[in-house]
């Protein structure tokens, strides 16, 4: 629901959101109470020393302290356990309840004060009792900083701007001040995050590409999440229900209903051979990431394994350029290619904002010269994935819609600039003239690559491109249709970063808004419920108000949903099925090239750590990764090493299998 509203602000928690804060508080309220009770009944009588009738006046006077305050905290978790998301009417009692219980600390500093001093001045008494007074001090000041802490977490900069429209939204201004209202939000809204997004950024330096990334990131948060009043609670809630709903879904749905999106005969010639070609440059894509991910690959091995290459030597043998570790950096690399010293033409480690670490090298069993980018590894790379404005992509070819993401775009100029101006590909091409150019990169280094794959092709007609996990938001329609001829991209499973865009963003916050609202359950149920549904499965079937066919004939916001938004805007759509209106500077993007899915068969576990998996292929068109699923793996499938060992598990599976016979449905090959 919307954030409440305290001391004349809005803050970033619900009346709903006091359940769990407000159990866990009482269980720690009850249990001191009953400690000091027993220490108060049991050593009583040694309170007759110096200083005793105070410290016994002080336990007393705490035990009635605490009983007040457990009655206060049982009232707030009770009253926060009433309603649903959008109906806080049953809650309308919680900030009378809220500013009783905020009132209740300025005694329990007062007591927790005196008994420090009365600590300090040595009173001459039992030892156990001088003991626990001192545990109940210590325990005090806790529980005071723990809420301090709270009260900093949910605190809302923009709180006092947003508190008198809130409920009433801006509906009741006219048209003139409503712009002015929101436009002003929206300027205060970009500040602020722009100033949480430096101080979070802190170390990272402060040249033209760091501001300009700051700038586009704080206008990327503050456009997303200027629209609605949702508390991060919701989020949570939502995302459960999603994917509950999402699972109960696909459990209904007859084969029949499947649709196809397999684009032909053609195309299933060469699954194969470029699953073949995927696992052998997935290597090189992985290789980018350099000495952390070959440890995190090898923990137990891994450091022993880089740990000469790191104390050694070898910046005269090849182009080593920028970066930390850089020796263990290579190593690691010339373990996960399998390739020589003298097969490197260049290897970069320089990072910033807009500017990716890459490495070339020689490919001799395919006959290739390689380009590896690395994907996302460190804050500078966040800044780049974050700059999701569109620009032109300039490039040499005949398609005219060329809009691009931004951040990416300018990471795949910076390496195309290294290559071309610092010849480095001339140097490669003058060692191997036959070799074809081949471009690869996982995540962020993926659509890096699939740009930087279109900017070389007028150079090189036959350059080759492998996508690993690419961003979906990568560049327009027109030219995702001119990059089915040379590249191809990979997704595994439910990765989210494939499924990923604006657009998708505004599709997701939409898609929430709705099952928020429209749950007949309270948050907490919703929230344990999700829990468990997560960590073990279950019954997906969690009730709404929409269950059924209603879902589809509702094109209108109903009042839960206008509760959650802080504005109306005519460009926003509560259709169903309808992409959203989308901002001019946030256009719908798509990913690069022919796509490759690999998925699971089976089950292996809630996230596919309980058994081998064993995994399908097959080509699949665009539209089905138009909506971003929820799921534990979503954020799983995404990682490389992951994302390799499905490889390994489909490619040694269907080597097996070449002399069984064709089966399955037509453009799916099973494992």
């Amino acid at each position: 629901m919307p954030g409440m509203v305290l001391f004349g602000r809005r803050w970033a928690i619900a009346s709903d959101d006091l359940v769990f804060p407000g159990f866990f508080e009482l269980v720690v309220r009850v249990l001191w109470w009953i400690g000091i009770l027993t220490l108060y009944l049991m050593h009583r009588g040694k309170l007759d020393c110096a200083g005793g009738a105070l410290l016994s006046s002080y336990l007393i006077v705490l035990m009635i302290l605490l009983a007040v305050v457990i009655c206060t905290v049982s009232a707030i978790m009770c009253v926060s356990m009433r309603g649903t998301i959008c109906n806080p009417g049953p809650r309308k009692s919680m900030s009378k309840l809220l500013y009783i219980r905020l009132a209740l600390f300025f005694p329990e500093m007062v007591w927790a004060s005196l008994g420090a001093a009365w600590v300090a001045d040595g009173v001459q008494c039992d030892r156990t009792v001088v003991n626990g007074i001192i545990a109940t001090v210590v325990v005090s000041w806790i529980i005071i900083a723990a809420t301090v802490v709270s009260i900093i977490i949910v605190f809302d900069p923009l709180g006092g701007k947003m508190a008198p429209y809130s409920s009433a939204g801006p509906s009741h201004l006219d048209s003139h001040d409503s712009s002015q209202l929101l436009n002003g939000l929206k300027t205060a809204a970009t500040s602020v995050w722009e100033t949480r997004i430096k101080l979070l950024c802190c170390c990272i330096g402060k040249d033209d590409h760091t501001r300009v990334a700051f700038s586009s990131t704080a206008e990327l948060f503050s456009t997303y999440f200027s629209d609605t009043d949702l508390v991060p609670s919701d989020i949570a809630a939502g995302l459960a229900l999603l994917h509950q709903q999402q699972d109960n879904i696909r459990n209904n749905q007859e084969p029949a209903q499947v649709v196809s999106h397999a684009p032909g005969s053609s195309q299933e010639a060469d699954l194969d051979a470029e699953l073949e070609n995927c696992h052998h440059y997935m290597q090189f894509a992985a290789a980018a990431y350099g000495w952390p991910l070959y440890i995190y690959r090898n923990p137990l091995t891994g450091l022993c394994r880089i740990g000469g290459d790191c104390c050694r030597s070898r910046t005269t043998d090849y182009d080593l350029v920028g970066g930390d570790q850089l020796n263990c950096h290579f190593g690691s690399i010339l373990h996960t290619t399998g390739l020589q010293y003298r097969d490197f033409i260049h290897v970069s480690f320089h990072d910033k904002v807009y500017e990716l670490p890459f490495i070339v090298a020689l490919d001799h069993r395919k006959e290739s010269v390689v380009v590896a980018v690395r994907g996302t590894m460190s804050l500078q790379d966040v800044l780049t994935d974050l700059s999701a404005e569109s620009e032109v992509l300039d490039v040499e070819c005949e398609v005219q819609d060329r809009l691009a993401h931004k951040g990416i775009s300018q990471a795949a100029r910076y390496v195309y600039r290294r290559l071309i101006n610092d010849g480095i590909l001339s140097q490669a091409f003058s060692i191997a003239p036959e070799y074809r150019l081949v471009i690869v990169g996982h995540s962020l280094g993926g659509g890096a690559a699939a740009l930087l794959a279109t900017m070389l092709r007028a150079a090189y007609p036959q350059v080759r491109c492998y996508a690993f996990s690419p961003p979906r938001g990568l560049w327009s329609k027109a030219l995702h249709e001119y990059s089915q001829s040379f590249i191809v991209s990979l997704v595994l499973g439910k990765d989210v970063i494939p499924r990923l865009s604006v657009t998708n963003l505004e599709d997701l916050k939409r898609r929430i808004l709705r099952v928020v609202a429209h749950c007949n359950k309270p948050k907490y149920k919703i929230l344990l419920h999700g829990l468990w549904y997560e960590l073990f499965g279950g019954n997906p079937n969690f009730p709404t108000e929409l269950d059924g066919g209603d879902q589809e004939v509702l094109t209108q916001p109903l009042l839960g949903e206008q509760s959650l938004l802080t504005r109306w805007s005519p460009a926003y759509s509560f259709s169903s099925d309808s992409p959203l209106d989308s901002s001019p500077k946030y256009p719908p993007l798509y990913p690069p090239g022919r796509i490759i899915h690999l998925q699971e068969e089976g089950a292996s576990g809630r996230f596919g750590c309980c058994s081998a998996a064993q995994y399908s292929a097959k080509w699949s068109h665009e539209a089905e990764f138009s909506k971003i699923l929820i799921g534990p793996k979503m954020l799983t499938d995404h990682m490389p090493d992951i994302l390799m060992r499905a490889l390994d598990s489909l490619v040694s599976d269907r080597a097996a299998c070449v002399s069984c016979p064709a089966q399955g449905v037509s453009g799916v090959d099973v494992a």
